[in-house]
């Protein structure tokens, strides 16, 4: 049989590769702390592996190769598992490629490519995204969530296919650029963009007022509206608004009243939320549970509530 298949040469269609496609969408389906993502990795190449091995003790043999460890980021193992169908491939056709060049192939570029992924598609695409659909949910327009959801799918998706047919066409030879600087410097780049992205979220998003009163001041005449000179008609209305524009809202009452939160945004407007967002990364970094974050989040902002902080 394998004589056969040498002489002919079996090869896979595009369709074949589509199939491989639409299963690698359930990657982590079966995800376990034993091996990870080797169940939906073996899942996605059932279709390749019925095409080039119509023996059955050479399926048996090939599921038993995909079924090692295996764990990646789930939106960059495409290129992976293209250079493994090509490898496939060539071992179905007769070519010296054994199950330890496969599973070495795999390991091999799983690393690298697992540091891709976060900074490019959690730090940089997704908020991006995420901001545009928020603003526009904000807005009160119902495109929102729907683009948010259309764009990210339609990227993700894109990004799946094409790179699975780079590597498929490559075949081995993509594992050679991996151990270059090119894979570093698009790392680092999307690292800097996403964190660009997240200070800005971070300003808008983020929110704490301190209500701790510093000083009460009287304001002079001319500082401030004087009520009772506003009379109750459109015409008093009007110049009650005129002033209002030129004083700010310092100019409502006669006693000038700054909070500890003015003063810190005379200072750096956002600082407060900056040192929290960074405080919180800080507690991720040392392992600290996120769901204690949270709760203890909750318990601050409730405490402070209560005594009249925040």
């Amino acid at each position: 049989m394998a004589e056969e298949i040498q002489e002919k040469g079996v090869h896979l269609t595009k369709q074949d590769r589509l199939a491989v496609f639409n299963r690698h969408q359930y990657l982590q389906g079966s995800w376990n702390y034993e091996r990870m993502q080797n169940g939906g990795w073996c899942y996605a190449m059932i279709p390749a592996i019925k095409k080039l091995y119509p023996n059955r003790d050479d399926q048996i043999a090939a599921l038993k190769r995909h079924l090692e460890f295996y764990n990646t980021h789930p939106y960059v193992f495409a290129p992976v598992i293209g250079v493994t169908l090509a490898l496939e491939e060539g071992r179905a056709n007769g070519e010296p490629i054994d199950d330890v060049t496969i599973q070495g192939v795999k390991v091999g570029m799983m690393g690298p490519l697992a540091g891709v992924g976060d900074p490019v598609f959690w730090y940089t695409v997704r908020p991006l995204l995420g901001a545009l659909g928020a603003s526009l949910a904000l807005g009160g327009s119902p495109l929102g969530p729907i683009l948010f959801f259309v764009l990210w799918n339609v990227i993700r998706l894109a990004f799946l296919w094409y790179t699975q047919e780079a590597g498929y066409r490559a075949g081995a030879d993509i594992s050679k650029d991996l151990s270059g600087g090119k894979l570093g410097k698009i790392t680092e780049g999307a690292s800097i963009l996403g964190m660009f992205v997240i200070g800005a979220l971070v300003e808008r998003w983020v929110t704490i007022s301190f209500k701790p009163v510093v000083s009460t001041i009287q304001q002079q005449a001319g500082a401030y509206i004087d009520w009772s000179t506003i009379t109750g008609d459109a015409e008093g209305i009007k110049n009650a608004l005129t002033q209002y524009s030129a004083l700010g809202a310092n100019g409502l009452d006669q006693m000038k009243v700054t909070t500890l939160q003015q003063n810190l945004d005379s200072l750096i407007p956002g600082l407060a939320a900056v040192a929290l967002t960074l405080f919180v990364c800080k507690l991720l970094k040392k392992n600290v549970s996120p769901i204690v974050i949270i709760l203890a989040l909750f318990g601050v902002g409730i405490l402070g509530r209560l005594i009249g902080l925040l």
